[in-house]
């Protein structure tokens, strides 16, 4: 499989060090689509804060891709529902560490989540 990311510099504003606008997947054989996943441990609670839940969350996403065969070096494009656009800046920093830095498509939107204990959810696309 071959991962070719697309930001263009002409008719479409820049793309940055973290942010890609599009990734072409060439020669996957597999597609991996992750349901929003929370941060919740192994009994459904919720991580008591921002940090513990984002660490809950990419625990969560590696067990899912695993059962798939796969890892978060899979992971094509990412989805971020955030209860409070003041989230952005640790759900960022936790994606970036997650993926190594690898930067992937990726959008956050601000969100008000079916439980509010339920901080953040993130979604994912893979490939293999």
């Amino acid at each position: 499989m071959q991962l070719v990311p697309h930001s263009p510099v002409d008719g479409v504003y820049p793309a940055s060090d973290d942010y890609v606008h599009a990734m072409e997947v060439r020669g996957a054989e597999r597609l991996l689509f992750v349901a929003g996943t929370m941060g919740l441990d192994h009994s459904g609670q919720p991580g008591a804060d921002l940090a513990e839940q984002l660490d809950l969350i990419w625990a969560n996403i590696r067990t899912i891709l695993a059962s798939a065969g796969m890892t978060v070096d899979n992971i094509v494009r990412l989805t971020s529902y955030l209860r409070d656009a003041s989230y952005a800046e640790a759900n960022a920093a936790a994606r970036v560490a997650a993926l190594g830095g690898r930067v992937v498509p990726t959008t956050a939107i601000v969100a008000e989540t079916l439980v509010s204990d339920w901080l953040v959810e993130i979604e994912v696309i893979a490939a293999g």
